[in-house]
């Protein structure tokens, strides 16, 4: 198995892609949606960062942290929410995959993919075109027609807040193409 090596700075911002297993559709369900908001406010409470911007999609979560000043570790803060959700989401509604013989001799549930998507922000430009591409994933995906239709998504604090016009996103681009952006 590879070795990944994650770049680690403390207090910086960090593009984040968390996708269940086999992409199946958990978060259509109103109380893994739920599930999922509790396990990362207590994750925010325990381990702090701040999220400038996430949006949930049925398979997958796209987020921008930052950590504290001090702090370089996102991937124990990633850890957490995936640990609590799985628990909690467990509890509540069992096992709804098929556990393959590597996860069962892991002991590890059919929720998550292992690893995420990581990409540590380097300056303003490369901020600002992640923090556009979270916000335009639900479009992207053909979820919904328009950014402000899509209800799981901080584009509607960042529309009272005067960042975004409440048509933002009609006939946008990603301005860098060729970026992977982690699906």
């Amino acid at each position: 198995m590879p070795n990944y090596r994650r770049v680690r700075i403390k207090g910086s911002t960090v593009f984040i892609t968390l996708v269940t297993l086999n992409r199946h559709h958990l978060f259509l369900e109103a109380p893994a949606r739920a599930v999922l908001r509790r396990a990362w406010n207590t994750t925010v409470d325990r381990f702090p960062f701040t999220a400038d911007a996430i949006c949930l999609l049925p398979d997958h979560l796209h987020a921008l942290i930052t950590l504290p000043e001090d702090d370089d570790d996102y991937s124990l803060r990633i850890r957490e929410i995936k640990r609590l959700f799985t628990r909690h989401y467990l509890a509540k509604f069992g096992e709804k995959g098929i556990r393959n013989t590597s996860r069962q001799s892991k002991q590890e549930a059919a929720i998550w993919q292992r690893r995420f998507w990581e990409h540590t922000i380097r300056d303003e430009r490369d901020y600002q075109n992640h923090f556009d591409y979270i916000h335009f994933n639900p479009v992207k995906h053909g979820l919904v027609e328009q950014v402000s239709s899509w209800q799981w998504s901080s584009f509607h604090r960042y529309v009272r807040l005067g960042v975004y016009t409440p048509d933002w996103g009609l006939g946008y681009k990603p301005k860098d193409q060729h970026q992977d952006f982690g699906e």
